[in-house]
């Protein structure tokens, strides 16, 4: 039996016969309507992500199979949190929270790919993402979550896999969002205002020093580079700004240069007779 497999990378629930798929499947002589629609049925639960999926043709039957992978933990999780993104510093800016039961859902969902050997094991994994991501698990932080899934405090939804959400905890869920962000928003309106008071104070001081200070006083490093360029950065831009003036001023000088050094020429030889 010889087959061919065709590797695609796919919107879940939104596959078309248009490229990657239409131009790598023609060839084959496959129904690719009937491939597309199976294709969109099995991911239509990842819809608005990026989903790996394989098609493995029979070349004599024409008979095909798929199968879906699934996108990374990190963007299930995004998801379940309905964020694009996850925290730039996620020690201590939180940009969502979600509960055990979305926790389960993505360890189902990623089951096959986790080291975990029980459904618990698999949603400490998950927990352990959402820590490096700047996301609370029950309005918590990562570890405090993972402790008490140790304690036993989750294991009834554990075991009975509950992955759904009443309408009253998602509308919750989006409070908190909102709440996090304006906090998020709060904490950096202050770290800005300590940052150019320090700044002003040491005026006229060496960046060295002055970073130095910033980062003693826990400024992010993203508030540090917005209010402290690197040396050089400022004349950097203004001669990006009128390149044909600076790029004129070079060569005139040392044209200048050139033609008052031949001028000595003759002196210096003078001299040396």
């Amino acid at each position: 039996m010889t087959t061919q497999t065709v590797e695609a990378l796919v919107e879940g629930g939104k596959a078309t016969a248009a490229p990657p798929l239409g131009p790598a499947l023609g060839p084959l002589g496959v129904n690719i309507g009937q491939i597309v629609s199976d294709i969109n049925k099995k991911t239509s639960v990842f819809n608005g992500m990026q989903v790996p999926v394989k098609v493995i043709v029979n070349m004599d039957t024409k008979k095909f199979e798929i199968s879906v992978g699934t996108p990374p933990a990190s963007a299930l999780i995004l998801k379940e949190a309905g964020i694009e993104k996850g925290s730039g510093n996620p020690k201590t800016d939180k940009v969502a929270d979600v509960v055990i039961e979305q926790i389960i859902k993505v360890a189902k969902m990623k089951e096959s790919s986790l080291l975990g050997k029980s459904l618990k094991e698999k949603v400490k994994e998950i927990i352990g993402t959402c820590n490096s991501m700047g996301i609370l698990v029950e309005g918590k932080p990562a570890k405090e979550a993972i402790k008490e899934v140790n304690e036993g405090m989750y294991d009834q939804e554990i075991r009975e896999e509950k992955t759904e959400l009443s309408a009253e905890e998602r509308a919750k869920l989006e409070e908190e969002k909102k709440r996090l962000a304006e906090e998020i928003e709060r904490r950096r309106a202050e770290f800005e205002k300590l940052a150019k008071d320090i700044i002003a104070a040491m005026a006229g001081k060496e960046r060295g020093a002055i970073k130095a200070k910033l980062v003693e006083a826990n400024i992010p490093d993203k508030i540090i580079k917005e209010l402290l360029p690197i040396e050089g950065e400022a004349a950097a831009g203004a001669a990006e700004a009128k390149p044909g003036e600076k790029a004129a001023a070079k060569p005139a000088a040392t044209a200048a240069a050139k033609s008052e050094a031949k001028k000595e020429e003759p002196k210096a030889k003078e001299k040396k007779k």
